[in-house]
């Protein structure tokens, strides 16, 4: 995408090298004196989580100086501490903690931006899930039960994860890069059991750790955690199906047996 048109649009200056990823392309800026982030959406999710953004208000988030459309300039935030470099470094459980405390601060009550439900998403582990049966078809099954019948329903991120939550000296843990969706509270922990990296995730003992961390740090029921994490793991697979990523939708899958297993649901 040009980013040329806003700059000039909000005067802005160019301060590092442009960011491309499949859903969005980013460019740090200064706005006057502000360090700051442009960000152009060209994906349908980023568009919503655009509008998030603004609708959070930098409340738990990247303050937002200016949207329009797909162009959003938000707050720029550091890239160190890191999470990532935490859980590495033999942290994770405390990188897990700060993840639970920073999403609590979210704004998730009425009255929600226009955004759609979380039950579209797992259009992809119906499509796979009766065909490939085993832990899909239990995480299906899974995902339905929750869905039927949510609790705490609000306003999600969608894509909690270690790259998601950055730094500011003054303002603390904020998030980014939200997705725009309406579900139940508990699903939006589920992903941070799916990371920081597949490794990690399948580690002996690591997910019931975690999962514990959870429960206790955002007050949620154990077993409910576990639900989600079985549904999103499934749901993760399927989508990795989708994109021809077949070792990674293994990789996945494993954290969805983990949980069946927990659970005592078949895997």
């Amino acid at each position: 995408m040009n980013f040329a048109p806003h700059l000039a649009r909000w005067n802005l200056q160019p301060d590092g090298e442009a960011i491309h990823t499949p859903s969005s392309d980013l460019l740090p800026v200064r706005a006057g004196e502000r360090a700051a982030m442009l960000k152009l959406a060209h994906a349908p999710e980023e568009r919503r989580g655009n509008a998030v953004m603004v609708w959070w208000a930098g409340r738990g988030a990247a303050q937002v100086y200016a949207h329009d459309g797909a162009a959003l300039l938000m707050e720029r935030l550091d890239v160190r501490p890191s999470l990532l470099d935490m859980a590495a470094a033999g942290q994770d459980d405390e990188a897990t903690r700060i993840l639970c405390q920073a999403a609590a601060r979210l704004p998730r009550a009425r009255p929600w931006p226009e955004l759609p439900m979380l039950r579209r998403w797992f259009r992809s582990l119906e499509t796979v899930a009766p065909a490939a049966g085993g832990v899909f078809a239990t995480a299906l099954s899974t995902a339905h039960a929750l869905l039927d019948a949510p609790q705490e329903v609000g306003v999600l991120h969608g894509d909690i994860h270690h790259q998601n939550l950055l730094h500011r000296p003054a303002r603390g843990w904020l998030f980014i890069d939200p997705k725009g969706i309406l579900g139940e509270r508990g699903f939006d922990y589920a992903n941070i059991l799916c990371n920081p990296d597949l490794e990690t995730v399948a580690a002996p003992g690591r997910l019931v750790r975690q999962a514990h961390i959870i429960s206790k740090t955002a007050t949620l029921e154990l077993g409910r955690v576990l639900r989600w994490t079985l549904a999103y793991a499934g749901l993760s697979a399927a989508w990795h199906l989708e994109d021809g990523e077949d070792e990674l939708a293994r990789t996945t899958l494993e954290v969805a047996r983990i949980a069946a297993g927990e659970l005592g649901l078949p895997g």
